[in-house]
This record gives C-alpha cells, structure tokens and sequence, in this order.
C-alpha cells in the first residue's frame, strides 16, 4: 500500500517540475523571439518560426494517447525535458537559421508531452475529495512559472548562448524533481486511439472552457495594456495590469480549489462563469480608478483561471488513463485555436467600439456560462 506521505512527495515533485518547466518555456519563447528580430528577421519570418512550436503540439496531440500505455509517463517525461534542454542548446550553435524550424517543432512536442502528461499524472495522484486543490496547485504553479520566464530573462539578457543554457538547464532541473526515488508514476492501458477529434467529442465544455481560456488570455496580452491607455492610462502603469490580474490568477486558485472540493463542481464553475461576465462589463467603470482597478482584475484574474482550474478537476474525476491523456491533448489543441481567434477577436471589437475588449470578454465568458448551464440543464454527468 503507498503511503500518504509518498503521494504528497509525489504530488509535489510533478508540480514543481511543471513550474520550471512553465519558466523555461516562457523564456525560451521570448528569447527566441527577441533572438531573431536582433539578427535582423521580419515580424512574419519570426512568426512563422513560432508557428513551429504548433506543429510539434499537434503531432503529439495524436501520437501521445497512442504512445503512453507501452512507454509509460515517467519516461515520457523524462525523455520530453532532456530532449527540451538538448533542443535549447542547440538554437545558437545552428550554422543556418532555417534549421530553427525543426527544431521549434521538436520544441514544441516536447513541450506537449510535458504539459498534458503532467497534468495526467497529478490527476492519477489524487483522490475526488483532493482532485481540485491537487489542479489549483498545479495551475497555480505553472503560472507563478510563466511569469518568472520572462523576468529572468530579462535579467540574463539575449546576448550570446547564455540565456538558452539557463532554459536548459531549468529543463534538467524539472527532470531531476521527477527523477528522484519515490515517486509514483500512472499506469496505463495500452491500445488507445490517437484521434483529438474523438475526445473533443466526448468533453465538448472541457474543450469550450480551453478555448475561453486561451482566447481571452492571448487577448489581454495581447490588448489590455493599450485599452487601458485609451482611457488614459500611463504606458508604464498600464503595463503592470496584465501582472495584477496574473498575480490573482497564481493567489487565489488554492481557495478555488478547496470550494471545488467542498462543493458541486459543475455549480461552481458556472458561478465562476458568471462571475468573470459581470466583472468584464464594469471594467470600463472600473478602469478610472487604480483604487477599483486593482483589486478587480486581482479577483477576475483569479476567477477567470479559475474555471480552467475547476474543469481540468472535472474531466480528470470522469476519465482516466489513455482516454484522460487524449483529453487533455485535445485540449492542448483547442488552446491553440482559442490563442488563435482571441486576438483577432478582440482586435476588431476594439476597432469596433471603444470598450472593445471587455465586451469580447463579457461575450466569450457569457457563451461558454450558456454552454455550461445548457450541459448541467441536460443532465448528462458532469459538465464537461
């Protein structure tokens, strides 16, 4: 029988290796980027080079529910994170920039693995009455690392390789947590379908909840920091909103978390939803004080995360093995399309209308609320 304090030690070692893995891959992504505007590359040359890291994610989206019942998910994970550090490595020593693009698909599939193969595992780790505090660490933690990726690499700089053998090394690192004698790994059944398409199917408001999720997290990266100035904001001051909002994102998933536990989950992630609605059509009011401006996007952004918290509890509390990891890869491609359309929705409404953006996310939040309240109103098991 395995004992409670290995299953903690276990917990905590796969969500610190998603935490470092979440700040290597945040700097890595702006360090390729910044790399090749410096030498000299157009916007659509170093969009195209991202684009890449698509590419990888799809491939592995279909091969991953295939791959994990005859190799297991401690040595996939192991395999993804040195293959993630050799790959960085190798950036700065290429003799052709063209050669970048291969090695941002493998980039990027190694990337996927890591992510829907962590998550699948602290799901395996976890019992229903522990599942969503479990996930909320985990979200919470992947952000705080996101968020360090950049200020780090802000602090190395781009100069030289420098910087590319730190990202490996986190990578290293995060294989070191997962390595260490004691912790337990998933099991799972062999013979499972590859196709992202079926799973959509089977947890269409998980796939929905991804999509928001993405769509309206690209849109405030890409467009809060210039609404905010619309309305009068300094450049410097409307910068550190985006940081608010993430703060409340990493803060308040742990409470989130213990009410996904103590409650009903599908009743939850609707109040969330609602929630995140109304908060998004009083940004316009909010936004022409710093004094409501803060603590509201502090709570939004941790509201909004955390429905994306609560859903990955849900669809890991009905699926499990092969079938659990071809969920969450389809979700990883269903991030990719919100990140996709979130943007380009947003940038029109904003060219639209001057309070373009928190309608976009008020009508985003407000669909996916419908979604959820049609699925429970149905009957049918969870909301997923």
């Amino acid at each position: 029988m395995i004992s409670t304090g290995s299953n903690l030690w276990s917990r905590a070692a796969v969500i610190a290796a998603a935490m470092i893995f979440g700040l290597t891959y945040s700097l890595s992504a702006a360090l390729l980027a910044l790399d090749l505007s410096e030498r000299g590359h157009s916007d659509a040359f170093i969009g195209a080079n991202a684009a890449m890291h698509a590419v990888g994610v799809l491939a592995m989206a279909f091969a991953l529910p295939r791959m994990v019942g005859g190799i297991g998910a401690r040595r996939m994970v192991l395999v993804a994170l040195v293959i993630a550090a050799v790959v960085l490595v190798l950036f700065p020593a290429m003799p052709s920039i063209w050669l970048w693009f291969p090695l941002r698909i493998v980039l990027g599939a190694a990337s996927e693995t890591l992510f829907v193969m962590s998550e699948t595992w602290l799901n395996s780790l976890s019992t229903d009455q522990t599942r969503a505090r479990a996930m909320a660490a985990y979200t919470a933690a992947l952000s705080l690392g996101f968020a360090l990726g950049p200020l780090l690499l802000s602090l190395i700089g781009t100069d030289g390789a420098t910087a590319y053998w730190v990202g490996a090394a986190f990578a290293l690192a995060a294989a070191v947590c997962l390595a260490m004698p004691g912790i337990r790994q998933p099991t799972f059944d062999k013979g499972g379908h590859g196709n992202p398409l079926d799973f959509v199917m089977l947890a269409p408001i998980a796939m929905a909840a991804t999509v928001l999720h993405a769509s309206v997290e690209s849109s405030g990266l890409s467009f809060l920091a210039l609404y905010a100035q619309s309305l009068g904001w300094k450049e410097g001051d409307a910068t550190q909103l985006m940081s608010c909002m993430m703060v409340g994102a990493i803060v308040l998933q742990l409470p989130i978390g213990w009410l996904g536990d103590k409650m009903d989950r599908r009743k939850l992630i609707i109040a969330l939803a609602a929630i995140a609605v109304v908060g998004a059509l009083v940004w316009p009011l909010a936004l022409r004080s710093p004094w409501t401006t803060y603590p509201l996007l502090f709570v939004w952004g941790g509201v909004f995360v955390g429905i994306y918290t609560i859903m990955l509890t849900i669809v890991g509390s009905r699926f499990t093995g092969s079938s659990l990891v071809g969920i969450y890869a389809a979700m990883g491609l269903m991030w990719g399309v919100g990140a996709l359309i979130g943007p380009v929705g947003a940038g029109a409404a904003m060219q639209w209308i001057s309070h373009g953006l928190p309608l976009f996310v008020a009508f985003a939040c407000g669909c996916f609320l419908l979604a959820a309240l049609w699925q429970t109103m149905r009957g049918s098991g969870e909301a997923t």
